[in-house]
């Protein structure tokens, strides 16, 4: 068993001491509960076999507590230059160059948002497979498994919102 470190970004009454005492009761107790701005969240270090186990275990014990559901998991998948820069351990200049093309072999992952911006978004999963790719000591499958979990979040909160054609039309894609 590892300890496997990730955040979970929550909806319900955090300030309600039944609540905490319910989540610590559905196997939480690993886990640091708080809210920043009035978003919720819960800080787990949580022990299982693989990083996916994890977060699967920690998300039914979450809700399984009436009244709380899980938004989404961090760290995002959802990126900028800076912070590609500090999670590879590269200057933002380095990454910059990387970017362009002036430096490297010129595949670096194209960012997702923002094309035109100054502040654009990548996705950590690509960029975490791109540097495994060129041999940099970070592991892609922490950061794929947090983007499709994610992207699971997105469809379970949206998906009932659309009409019956759009809902047919996410099916066919999924």
């Amino acid at each position: 068993m590892n300890e496997h470190e990730f955040t979970l970004v929550l909806a319900g009454d955090l300030e309600d001491d039944a609540v905490l005492d319910r989540l610590f009761e559905a196997g939480c107790d690993d886990a640091t509960f708080g809210s920043v701005d009035g978003v919720g969240y819960a800080d787990f270090v949580r022990q299982a076999s693989s990083f996916g186990d994890a977060v699967r275990s920690a998300i039914e014990a979450v809700e399984s507590v009436p009244g709380v559901r899980v938004l989404r998991v961090e760290p995002d998948d959802l990126v900028t230059m800076s912070e590609v820069a500090e999670r590879l351990g590269r200057s933002r200049e380095s990454v910059r160059l990387l970017v362009t093309g002036a430096r490297g072999r010129g595949d670096f992952p194209p960012p997702v948002s923002h094309l035109k911006a100054r502040t654009r978004l990548w996705r950590w999963s690509e960029v975490a497979g791109w540097a495994r790719r060129h041999e940099q000591a970070v592991d892609p499958r922490a950061a794929s498994t947090i983007a499709a979990i994610n992207a699971a979040l997105i469809l379970r909160q949206t998906v009932p919102e659309l009409a019956p054609a759009e809902r047919a039309l996410v099916d066919s894609l999924v």
